[in-house]
């Protein structure tokens, strides 16, 4: 059977001659029967008369009668799909329509038309039907011919423009509507034509007469009408407008890209920019991000109005559709001045957004100027709160290429820009912890190293904490009597602000040690006894940051190159020969300090002018948690025998080459390259512990000052080595030295065997005696004592004249 026998099939089962008929009185009560209605519901004449129209309906239909009935009486007729119960109980889909039977006078009756559905898809529409179905659709409906001619059109199709129907008769759509892409749509009805494939949900963007400045969208559906030939007559489209569900596509979409691109940094400015960027052109033409002057800063926000109550703000960001705006690498946020009682100020204070139409911008001096532009379309201004606090506003600008902002519009600015102001604001926050934490590694770290002849020296420290840039690795650079200098490298255990405050307390406890002119292995023998006890006075948890830290501790005598060195759980230095060979010291590596291990070693080893001490932490080989001493020297010694225009240069490029960007570990290296003093600037004499020495030595002394250059000294110097001499042969044993030293300072030592220190005293005015070491304190600038095995040496330092004096 064919597809026309098939629908001719259908209309035949939907004919009058078809149906089955049974009479009705005004109750619903059968009461006449036909052979037609026994064969369609099996009930014989004898059972269905006399039944109620319910009992012969499925459960769900049965309730409905008396509705049907009423309905019937004030309407004149119904119609409509019922499930009626056939005999053997099985339900039968039927369509029923119910039509008068009244004769004058006479009760009320009804006959009622039952035909069964089977496999039909419902009524068999008659033209008239028809007609009302499309003519009174909400949706737009046309056709056209295989011209693309209008030949038919609905009253709805005019909300979408090109006039009425009859007004299209015969025209294309480009006649109709010459702004409207109509080669796109033209394009969708051939391809219909062509293939006779229907296309479903086409989506068109455009604008209608009526808002020209308003983007509106619509979605079309194309079928292909053919004759009873099955050739092609024309296509057969529906329009529907879409426009508010694609503006609310618009709208989460935008939301999904200010979530993706908003405050991917911590950097305020940056965060302001992309605020700006996000929002054009796909929601404004123009946007400004005007943030308060202390939110740039990290301080907390604080509106603060000139005399006449104007505003300054920094503008952060800018972008406009026409032009992108990169930021002035001279002032990346400049300053905008905003009068009293402007839209801007007024939003600022109150926190509450702000729209107008139409504004002057001669008028309205707060107006960003945008090139290209006259006065916008809308504006809208919309405050930057977060965490309760107001930190800017924010301006959208439209021109005449857009409609003006709406409520709905006002929403989607409100939630941009709160998604914003919640980044800027732990972006400002970010910047106050993090300015914080560098104040305090600044204060941590040594700023610069010290100035001194005994070696060149070049640090760099790279944390594993990027964002506040803490760590507990040091480095220092300690200047020692004697031209002497200490080099320092530790580390205490851990990241972050924890560890550098326990850092702090230790590298204060080395200094402190370093002045008292202690060996390597006592100074970090005292400092190990320091750890521990600090960790058990303030309990595991604060204690344990600095139990376990370890540190090398060097002295390097500039006079006779001589190096003494000891580690607490530290690798040992390398060292770079002045030939670019590259050794490791073979130092014990001792317990880690609070460890309470065995006793730690010093060694000493001579190194020839030129040398380079390589001192570091292990974060500057480890390699995730594993660490390979024969590997990692290996990367080292590579590193170190690269060449480097300067000692800086080389110190930065061995930290880029052995620690990555973002390091597992903290990591330090201080590089010192070692110098030697000239002889003609030491000077040594062995004197005889004899009181006539005494006079002798300060001639001698005053002499070589002379030579020196440094006459104008020799007062002071004379009394020093005076006093210091007189001392060493009265209360000290074994033989007596004095030496000069002629460095940033003047140095005189004098070394006994005696091995007590002397201590200045406060003499009464009757007292004879007991002036001498505080005569040396208050003429010269630091003086102290320094123990060796074979005895001790008290010095003193005196400033040089400065050059020119």
């Amino acid at each position: 059977m064919g597809k026309h026998d098939e629908d001719d099939s259908a209309r035949r089962r939907f004919d009058v001659a078809d149906a089955a008929p049974l009479l009705l009185d005004g109750r619903g009560v059968v009461t006449s029967w036909t052979r037609d209605a026994e064969r369609l519901l099996g009930y014989p004449a004898a059972e269905a008369v006399g039944k109620d129209l319910a009992g012969l309906l499925a459960h769900g239909d049965a309730g409905r009668v008396p509705d049907i009935l009423e309905r019937s009486r004030r309407d004149g007729g119904w119609a409509g799909l019922l499930s009626a119960r056939r005999r053997d109980g099985r339900p039968v889909a039927v369509m029923a329509r119910f039509t008068s039977a009244d004769e004058p006078g006479g009760p009320a009756r009804w006959l009622v038309l039952l035909n069964e559905m089977g496999d039909a898809p419902g009524w068999t529409m008659s033209r008239s039907v028809l007609e009302q179905m499309v003519a009174g659709s909400p949706i737009g409906i046309a056709i056209v011919d295989t011209d693309l001619r209008y030949v038919w059109s609905n009253d709805a199709l005019t909300r979408f423009g090109g006039g009425r129907p009859e007004q299209r008769l015969g025209l294309r759509l480009a006649d109709v509507q010459p702004g409207l892409d109509s080669v796109a749509v033209e394009e969708q009805m051939r391809r219909v034509l062509e293939t006779g494939e229907p296309v479903v949900g086409y989506e068109h963007l455009g604008q209608v007469r009526a808002a020209p400045h308003r983007e509106t969208a619509h979605m079309l559906s194309f079928t292909r009408l053919d004759d009873d030939h099955g050739n092609a007559m024309g296509v057969y489209y529906t329009v529907v407008d879409i426009t508010d569900r694609h503006r609310a596509r618009q709208r989460l979409a935008l939301l999904d890209r200010a979530g993706r691109r908003i405050g991917r940094s911590l950097d305020i400015a940056r965060t302001a920019r992309e605020l700006a960027d996000v929002s054009v052109p796909g929601f404004a033409d123009a946007v400004t991000v005007d943030l308060l002057e202390p939110v740039l800063r990290g301080a907390e926000p604080v509106t603060a109005q000139d005399p006449h109550g104007s505003l300054r703000l920094r503008r952060a960001g800018l972008r406009t559709a026409r032009h992108t705006n990169a930021p002035d690498s001279r002032d990346p946020a400049p300053t905008v001045l905003h009068p009293a009682d402007s839209p801007p100020v007024r939003c600022l204070i109150s926190g509450r957004p702000w729209s107008a139409e139409r504004l002057d911008p001669d008028a309205e001096e707060w107006l960003p100027t945008v090139a290209g532009e006259s006065g916008p379309v809308s504006t809208l201004i919309v405050p930057v709160r977060a965490r309760g606090a107001t930190l800017g506003v924010t301006t959208f600008l439209r021109y005449r290429r857009r409609e003006p902002f709406d409520a709905d519009d006002l929403t989607l600015a409100e939630d941009l820009v709160s998604r914003a102001a919640v980044c800027v604001d732990n972006a400002r926050r970010y910047t106050r912890e993090r300015e914080a934490a560098l104040v305090l590694q600044r204060n941590l770290l040594p700023r610069r190293l010290p100035e001194q002849d005994a070696v060149e020296a070049a640090a760099c420290y790279r944390p594993a904490d990027e964002l506040t840039g803490l760590g507990g690795d040091w480095y220092d650079l300690i200047p020692l009597s004697a031209a002497r200098v200490a080099l320092v490298v530790g580390e205490v255990p851990g990241h972050g602000i924890d560890a550098a405050a326990a850092m702090g307390r230790v590298r204060t406890a080395v200094h402190t040690l370093a002045a008292l002119d202690l060996p390597p292995d006592e100074v970090l023998a005292h400092l190990d006894d320091l750890v521990g006890r600090m960790a058990r006075e303030e309990g595991p948890e604060t204690g344990s940051r600095a139990r376990g830290a370890g540190c090398v501790y060097v002295v390097y005598d500039p006079v006779d190159g001589r190096c003494a060195m000891a580690a607490a759980g530290h690798p040992a230095p390398a060292v770079v020969l002045p030939d670019g060979r590259v050794t490791f010291v073979d130092l014990p590596q001792g317990s880690p300090l609070g460890a309470g291990g065995p006793a730690f070693e010093s060694v000493e080893v001579t190194l020839p002018e030129g040398s380079t001490l390589a001192l570091h932490t292990d974060g500057l080989l480890a390699q995730g948690d594993e660490w390979a001493p024969d590997t990692d020297r290996t990367r080292l010694r590579q590193a170190l025998e690269r060449e480097a225009p300067g000692l800086d240069v080389r110190c930065r490029a061995v930290i880029d080459a052995l620690v990555p960007a973002r390091p597992h570990d903290d990591a330090a290296l201080l590089m010192a390259r070692t110098h030697r003093l000239s002889p003609d600037r030491v000077a040594e004499w062995e004197l005889a512990a004899d009181p006539a020495a005494v006079a002798e030595a300060r001639k001698t002394a005053s002499r070589r000052l002379a030579e020196w250059g440094l006459a104008e000294l020799s007062f002071t110097t004379e009394l020093v080595v005076s006093e210091l001499v007189t001392n060493a042969i009265r209360y000290a044993t074994g033989p007596i030295r004095l030496r000069l030293i002629r460095e940033r300072t003047l140095v005189c030592e004098v070394f006994d065997g005696g091995a007590t220190a002397p201590h200045p005293r406060h003499p009464r005015t009757t007292d004879e005696g007991g002036r001498g070491l505080l005569l040396v304190s208050q003429v010269t600038q630091r003086w102290g004592t320094r123990f060796l095995p074979e005895g001790k040496i008290i010095w003193a330092e005196q400033p040089l004249p400065a050059p020119g004096a």
